[in-house]
């Protein structure tokens, strides 16, 4: 474990580290099914609407200014999603529902409001997402959480896994890149702010996608990241060493 005496802010990945998305994603298709009499995987429809939304949104502004947003996303992702699966009769109330009202009120993981408050006392915290502004607002509100700052690739018009929204964040907060710790339970974040200069710490999401292990997370060892832990009051009492 490297040394995080320099250390000043933490910029928190917040779509998968913070909020609980597959849960969801998961009951509004749940819900979805029992109005419509339909049966699906509903488990592996929840997984493809965030993972195909994600691969929209990486690396946009690479070259141009983007057009979208991740509401916007979600919602063309999951009329992709609805038309493959050959439910064109789900109606544009539930369509909106699922892809805008459902994200918007994710909750967060149970160890995170509590272990944040903790952080804010001793470093910067800020919320670093592709999420939009809007719903990261809303999020933060429903679950009671308080950031000293949003970061929103929205924002900055430079998505991740781009370096350049990662320097942009650094700018902003008028900080060295080894100055900030990225927090984050995916690999790529991780990876990208490692070589902008960020420390890293690993939260591991292990239900984050429900049963599935995209990112092989279990398999992750200690040493891949400065830190790397299984929830938030273990990051909290590794932190509290410096």
């Amino acid at each position: 474990m490297s040394s995080f005496n320099e250390v000043k802010a933490l910029t928190f990945d917040t779509g998968g580290t913070i909020l609980d998305w597959h849960t969801g994603f998961k009951k509004a298709f749940i819900d979805l099914g029992l109005k419509y009499k339909v049966e699906r995987d509903w488990s592996k429809l929840a997984n493809q609407l965030r993972r195909r939304s994600l691969i929209a949104m990486t690396n946009l502004g690479k070259e141009d200014s983007p057009t979208y947003n991740i509401d916007q996303a979600h919602r063309f992702i999951l009329d992709k999603i609805l038309d493959e699966e050959n439910l064109e009769v789900v109606n544009e109330i539930d369509r909106h529902h699922i892809s805008w009202n459902v994200p918007h009120s994710f909750k967060c993981w149970e160890d995170f409001p509590e272990n944040l408050s903790i952080l804010r006392e001793k470093y910067i915290a800020t919320s670093f997402t592709v999420l939009s502004h809007r719903m990261i607002i809303d999020t933060s509100k429903l679950n009671n959480l308080s950031w000293d700052a949003i970061f929103s690739c929205e924002g900055l018009k430079k998505y991740k896994l781009l370096p350049e929204a990662y320097e942009m964040t650094a700018n902003y907060l008028q900080l060295k890149p080894q100055e900030i710790c990225m927090i984050a339970c995916h690999p790529l974040d991780l990876n990208a702010a490692k070589k902008v200069g960020f420390k890293t710490a690993m939260v591991k999401r292990y239900s984050e996608w429900g049963s599935d292990d995209p990112h092989n997370i279990k398999g992750i060892p200690k040493h891949q990241y400065d830190i790397v832990v299984d929830n938030f009051p273990d990051l909290v009492t590794d932190l509290g060493k410096y």
